[in-house]
């Protein structure tokens, strides 16, 4: 009898632990099915989420690289990542850190604007350039007074378009282009570049360049500062001097505070000579004093030519120049009347042909 008692309590206890395996062997198979239907449910949202991204960088891009619009697409990661990163650019350090300072400028070889071109491909149509890496100090303008000196302009824009980009600045070229063939007048045409390159863009600063002078260094930066800056201080025409104390022709630069706090330049210097020193007069009239680089950094070379027809010297300039404090509240930016002819749009330039009037005399 004890043995039969002492079989069936191990029998009963055999079968409890197999009952126990089993439920053990279903709760895991169970649980590891449960698992496996989350896990594909997964899969498929992120195999539908990556494919609603390739639809959507489609759809930007275009079969045939156009861009189309995205407003009713939600942005991607990336994208955002790239706004952000852009958000974050920090601003340009000053001085720029990749000029190279003194330059060998030479006039002897033929210059192509198909190869100027090919070179600056960072440039935007207009002459437009901004640096990519940063954000630059300064949104100028480069303002070129212009009339039948086209082999001088392949020059400059074959030297001075990298200097400016080494130099990290937003900015952009404008050829004013004096149509006709009245006399010549190179402030009136100045004015109208400031004023036709506010019509494009919020520029805080205005160069003023001759078309025959190429700096000799990219340290001479084509910016602003607390005050008027003249950049050509010593030309090879002079034997790399300043002529006189006063001048301020060949290139220079102002804020548009500065230049508007003198009215602008003068309307009614036709012909060579005089504007520059009527500028002066200017600017010492109202307390401000001609800031400039060192002799050294400042140089710059003319390219030789003869004095162009219909700008002979000016035989009003001396009286003009006397009265400059006079004259200047009331011709200026402010009185300055002008046509626009015709608007070229290069990669290299934006060439403003304009009719600026004729002499009264």
């Amino acid at each position: 009898m004890r043995d039969s008692n002492v079989n069936f309590s191990f029998l009963h206890r055999t079968c409890t632990l197999v009952v126990l395996l089993c439920f053990l062997h279903i709760s895991v198979t169970v649980f590891y099915y449960v698992r496996s239907i989350d896990f594909k449910q997964t899969f498929l949202q992120n195999q539908q989420i990556q494919q609603d991204q390739r639809k959507l960088t489609a759809y930007v891009h275009g079969s045939e690289g156009e861009t189309k619009p995205t407003t009713t697409f939600p942005l991607s990661r990336h994208h955002n990542a790239t706004e952000k990163s852009l958000e974050n650019l920090e601003k340009c350090p000053d001085p720029s850190p990749i000029l190279v300072g003194p330059l060998r400028i030479e006039f002897s070889s033929p210059v192509s604007l198909e190869n100027v071109r090919k070179e600056n491909p960072e440039l935007r149509m207009g002459g437009r350039y901004k640096p990519k890496d940063c954000i630059a100090l300064q949104k100028v303008a480069i303002i070129i007074p212009f009339r039948n000196r086209d082999e001088h302009l392949k020059f400059w824009l074959y030297y001075l378009h990298p200097i400016l980009q080494r130099q990290q600045l937003d900015y952009g070229v404008y050829v004013i282009n004096q149509g006709g063939d009245e006399t010549f007048n190179r402030a009136k045409l100045l004015n109208v570049g400031y004023a036709e390159a506010l019509k494009e863009y919020d520029y805080e600063c205005f160069v003023f360049s001759d078309v025959d002078l190429i700096p000799m260094d990219d340290r001479n930066t084509y910016k602003c500062f607390s005050q008027p800056r003249h950049l050509s201080v010593s030309m090879d025409k002079f034997g790399f001097r300043l002529p006189y104390n006063q001048y301020f022709g060949g290139v220079s630069s102002m804020s548009k505070e500065q230049f508007l706090k003198i009215n602008g330049f003068p309307n009614n210097y036709w012909g060579w000579g005089g504007e520059d020193d009527d500028i002066y007069n200017r600017l010492s009239s109202k307390g401000m004093s001609i800031s400039r680089p060192s002799a050294a950094i400042g140089k710059c070379r003319m390219i030789r030519h003869e004095r162009d027809k219909q700008n002979e010297p000016n035989p009003q300039r001396f009286d003009r120049i006397a009265h400059t404090r006079d004259t200047m509240h009331k011709d200026g930016i402010n009185s300055l009347q002008y046509k626009v002819v015709n608007v070229e749009r290069d990669q290299l330039f934006t060439k403003i042909t304009v009719d600026v009037g004729k002499s009264p005399n």
